[in-house]
């Protein structure tokens, strides 16, 4: 059963003409009505609008589904090289139905190493990439297939394949026989947990989908028929919550779910520098930022099912994007920072070149203005607008190096700023796209570290560590183009500089 609860209910007001606007706006989208988001969006939306059906179109995949499973019956270990949409969607799944997945959403030699650091002989690695030339997922596939040759597998029968028609993975993976799940072209990579993205990876873990499927179809039905909930959401939303909105998911038995909303509504709103930004947070808070929580109080508590929650907040966010005046189907800076890339990778050669930091304090090298971690910190504090944000981008090892993500509430307390925090590379598929498309008053920390080896990826002259060194450099020159603040600190050693950082903030 779906419930909406919360304080913001109380504020609605029924009568305003917004209100009744966004319940055109959601007559129309039901009725797949292309030019909801304007002239410039209607190509896009002209095929980016399957999503509205997968509840009951992605049935059609059961079959296959039942197939690969009972082929892959005897794997015990499941990784998922994907990145954005094609790795937030499973990954929650996983962890609200407790089932073991490995998702591989890095490019951080030291978290690259989890995934392979083990016998390959029971492992299945599903690979998940929409455009099909992800540079992420493109290198950890070449790196699978030579590390299966090597240990004496027929890489085929350890990889199966999720991408769009006739892309670029889809017609490498058909030359080499590889199994192979296309999934629905017109649908955006951020509103396809429903698709093949999701479902593949949760049916090989053991996730009944057709429950899933069940779900989310009984619930569109119901707010198709009455539409309140859903329109009061995307009113709430788009006139009374302001740039902020905090997600927590904390007892709600869905971890990850915000985070995967974090993606949906930053990179569909986060453009022509408007939009709603995210703020995922551990625990409940009390502070002015706009509250989104699945249980207990908030501005805003949706209490539903998993697969329920995906497509309400889906349809919800399309609104929201509707009423903000924004196209919800592109994300023209995630494809500003993969070029940003591309070029450092060809300027280097292949081998990433030393930086020489203007301080090194102990175990942190100090990228920006301070003459140590302490006042480089309060420094970059002071640039930041009074209405403004802080994001913490972390090219780090999310398993081991998980302890630098108490950062962000400590800056949060410190700053008196709403602070994000997201892991590198995987935030520039996210939050990345509001970065640098959204309102311009954010202030951004960057954090790398030197890593414990390096591994090469197959059919390239770079190997790993090269590579996540050019997403990061990268960002950060398309950020200082546009002026803002931001601060590097890169870890000498990454256990010891990460409690140095937090003890200095702490100390702040």
């Amino acid at each position: 059963m779906t419930v909406l609860s919360g304080t913001a209910l109380s504020k609605i007001d029924r009568s305003d003409h917004r209100y009744h606007t966004l319940l055109d706006f959601h007559r129309r989208l039901a009725a797949k009505d292309v030019t909801l988001w304007g002239s410039k969006a209607q190509a896009e939306a002209a095929i980016g609008l399957n999503w509205i059906d997968l509840p009951e179109s992605s049935r059609d995949l059961l079959p296959q589904l039942d197939a690969l499973c009972a082929k892959h019956r005897s794997k015990t270990r499941v990784i998922l090289c994907a990145m954005g949409g094609s790795s937030l969607g499973p990954e929650v799944i996983a962890q609200t139905y407790r089932r073991e997945l490995f998702v591989l959403d890095s490019t951080d030699p030291n978290y690259v190493a989890h995934a392979i650091d083990a016998n390959l002989t029971k492992t299945l690695v599903i690979v998940s990439s929409k455009s099909g030339s992800t540079i992420e997922t493109a290198s950890q596939l070449a790196l699978f297939e030579s590390l299966l040759e090597t240990a004496g597998l027929v890489p085929h029968d350890h990889i199966v394949i999720v991408t769009d028609p006739d892309s670029p993975l889809d017609r490498d993976a058909r030359s080499k026989g590889f199994s192979i799940v296309n999934a629905d072209p017109h649908l955006g990579g951020r509103f396809s947990v429903l698709s093949a993205f999701g479902l593949v990876p949760a049916a090989l873990i053991g996730v009944d989908v057709s429950v899933l499927l069940d779900n989310a179809s009984q619930t569109k039905a119901d707010f198709l028929k009455d539409p309140r909930m859903v329109v009061d959401m995307a009113y709430a939303i788009t006139y009374l919550s302001g740039q902020y909105i905090s997600y927590c998911d904390l007892g709600a038995g869905m971890p990850g779910l915000s985070h995967w909303a974090e993606q949906l509504v930053a990179e569909s709103t986060g453009k022509n520098e408007t939009g709603r930004l995210p703020i995922v947070i551990e625990s409940p808070s009390r502070d002015q930022i706009f509250s989104i929580a699945y249980t207990g109080e908030a501005d805003l508590v949706i209490s539903a099912d998993l697969a329920s929650q995906f497509i309400i907040w889906e349809w919800v966010t399309a609104l929201v994007a509707a009423g903000l005046g924004v196209n919800p189907f592109n994300q023209p800076n995630v494809t500003e920072a993969k070029e940003a890339t591309s070029s450092l990778l060809n300027l280097w050669a292949g081998v990433a070149p030393q930086s020489s930091p203007l301080v090194t304090d102990a175990s942190v090298e100090i990228f920006g203005q301070g003459q140590d971690l302490t006042s480089a910190l309060q420094l970059f504090i002071e640039s930041i607008p009074a209405d403004g944000y802080i994001a913490i981008m972390a090219y780090l090892d999310r398993y081991d190096d998980v302890a630098i993500t108490h950062l962000r509430a400590l800056l949060s307390a410190k700053s008196n700023r709403p602070v994000t925090f997201g892991w590198g590379p995987r935030f520039l598929h996210s939050t990345g796209q509001f970065h640098k498309g959204g309102q311009r008053n954010g202030g951004f920390l960057q954090i790398t570290g030197n890593p414990k080896r390096d591994i090469a990826i197959p059919g390239q002259r770079y190997g790993f560590n090269t590579l996540i060194a050019a997403q990061a450099l990268g960002d950060a020159q398309s950020l200082l183009s546009r002026k803002y603040p931001l601060l590097r600190l890169n870890l000498i050693d990454r256990s010891v500089g990460i409690d140095q950082l937090l003890t200095c903030l702490k100390n702040l």
